[in-house]
């Protein structure tokens, strides 16, 4: 049984992208600890939830309703009532560093001091470290502290495509959550669409000798994630189900082979 640190955002997590990996590293008998920004329970952005929302960019209804149930009764429960906050987890204490996605990981994820040094403490530690759709902005910004390139450089990294985003002249997106109350309502802020164009600057990240993996394609049917030690991301909620998978997998294989074993996975 691994000890895996889960991290949320306080600003709006894309309910299946904090579901779906929670479910799945629970149900392989892993131990989790959730944490957020302000140690209040994470809350999904109100149209992850949703089973009539219709994407308007890529035309598809993105949130099944069993989903949708699964992330409201999570949610409406006890099981992320009472994260810790990222100021006051240790890396020591844990054998993985999973970040989930949405679009508030984009305002208190990506540049966070606290959970930069959990990441580079998980790198450091030479730990997993996983991040799904928006919360690999975390890993952009995030500095190796001698070279001070990114610590992605050089990786093979999923990326949310850029043909995907939310952007146009007339975009007004908000961050209104499902469940709030006056002590966790998120944030007011408007966006004129998504907050990162994520390719773009992962594809700045990773660098020439490095790799962007921005699946156009990708689906439920064909979800998309990359390994490639110590990184396993994944693309967008699609993936969810994947990434969460592909995490079990590999601390499965560290358990039963060590890092020797981690060679038959395929990186990208």
């Amino acid at each position: 049984m691994a000890k895996v640190l889960i991290c949320a955002t306080n600003y709006g997590t894309w309910g299946e992208e904090l579901q779906a990996p929670w479910d799945i590293i629970k149900k392989a008998g892993h131990d989790v600890t959730l944490t957020t920004w302000f140690g209040k329970k994470p809350l999904p952005l109100a149209v992850s939830c949703d089973p009539n929302f219709f994407d308007p960019i890529i035309k598809f209804n993105t949130n099944p309703p069993d989903v949708c149930k699964r992330i409201k009764e999570l949610t409406d429960g006890k099981e992320w009532a009472n994260p810790i906050k990222f100021k006051d987890a240790d890396m020591k204490n844990y054998d993985a560093l999973v970040l989930t996605g949405g679009l508030g990981a984009m305002i208190d994820m990506c540049n966070n001091y606290n959970v930069h040094k959990l990441i580079i403490d998980a790198i450091a530690q030479d730990k997993l470290v996983g991040a799904l759709c928006y919360s690999v902005a975390t890993l952009v910004y995030c500095r190796n502290p001698k070279t001070k390139n990114s610590v992605i450089f050089g990786k093979q990294i999923t990326a949310h495509p850029a043909s995907w985003d939310f952007y146009g002249p007339d975009w007004d997106f908000t961050y209104d959550l499902y469940g709030a109350s006056p002590d966790n309502k998120g944030t007011d802020v408007h966006t004129p669409g998504f907050l990162w164009p994520l390719e773009h600057i992962v594809r700045d990240a990773v660098g020439p000798q490095g790799k962007c993996i921005a699946e156009e394609k990708a689906s439920r049917d064909n979800p998309r994630v990359a390994f490639d030690w110590p990184f396993v991301t994944g693309t967008s909620v699609e993936s969810s189900i994947a990434y969460g998978k592909k995490i079990v997998e590999v601390l499965d294989v560290l358990a039963k082979e060590g890092k020797a074993g981690l060679k038959k996975i395929k990186v990208g």
